[in-house]
């Protein structure tokens, strides 16, 4: 699929493989890309998009977070358009490379995977322009502003944002074509904090880009703000009352498939501190 024009000088490009979208940002400079999808030789065909854009070169990378489906088209866009810079939250850059090899380990034992070889053959570059809380891309004639929202996906959760074009790119803060995706590196209690910061960033009409799926609106993010925060409530409440954490998912509703969330459990009880959790009784 290829890039469609979200607002001025914003496109989206949804991709079949997991869904991700790929974003390109133009200005006066050239092209701003954020994320780069899961291997090098999905990225390839993400650069024939660009090109058929025909709205200059790339100029910068960003990735918003270290997940390979974000970073590991990497050193296919420094391949083609020089030692571009490639931006991330210091976090995420210092574990994309450990993220990178654990897919890669991971894809090594599935021989029937389709997409095995390609993710093997796959070059880790990760980002070296690295920053703690915010920091400012500049393409010219504007300007993409970088923030990091606080822990909630991962710990190097990055959200990026067009002011002049009211558009928020998300990363997997936010997901369309499915539930959030709660992960062995999440952190399933500050993320509701995490989107009440990225929901600071929005008005309303503002359009943001999910990690995965469809463009959404700010009533979206409310919407899944709202639950994840009952998610990060639930552990709290299922702790706090003793609930052994192999009893936690069976003992309450949730507002996402249970089968989805035993990460979740698992790391908010590990992140609550032992003053905030009742042992059980044995």
């Amino acid at each position: 699929m290829g890039f469609e024009e979200i607002a001025d000088r914003v496109w989206v490009a949804r991709q079949d493989w997991f869904d991700v979208n790929i974003v390109a940002v133009g200005g006066s400079r050239g092209l701003l890309v954020v994320d780069t999808h899961a291997s090098a030789a999905a990225a390839r065909a993400v650069v024939e998009q660009v090109r058929r854009l025909a709205r200059g070169d790339v100029v910068g990378l960003v990735n918003t977070h270290e997940h390979f489906d974000h970073t590991f088209g990497n050193g296919t866009f420094r391949a083609e358009y020089g030692a571009i810079p490639v931006h991330a939250h210091e976090h995420a850059a210092a574990a994309t490379r450990a993220a990178g090899e654990r897919i890669k380990a991971a894809y090594a034992a599935d021989p029937d995977d389709p997409h095995r070889a390609e993710v093997l053959a796959t070059e880790i570059v990760p980002a070296e322009v690295t920053f703690s809380s915010a920091l400012a891309v500049d393409l010219g004639d504007r300007v993409v502003e970088l923030f990091h929202p606080g822990r909630g996906h991962t710990a190097g959760d990055l959200v990026a944002r067009v002011p002049d074009a009211d558009v928020l790119l998300a990363g997997d803060l936010v997901e369309e074509s499915g539930p959030p995706a709660y992960g062995p590196d999440s952190h399933p209690l500050d993320w509701p904090l995490a989107l009440d910061l990225v929901l600071g960033l929005t008005g309303p009409d503002s359009v943001v880009v999910p990690g995965h799926g469809a463009v959404v609106d700010r009533e979206f993010v409310v919407d899944q703000r709202d639950a994840v925060g009952v998610v990060a409530e639930t552990i709290r409440d299922l702790a706090t009352r003793g609930v052994p954490l192999d009893q936690a998912l069976e003992s309450a509703e949730w507002p996402f498939p249970s089968a989805d969330l035993s990460d979740a459990v698992r790391r908010g009880y590990e992140q609550l501190p032992l003053s905030q959790r009742r042992l059980p009784l044995v």
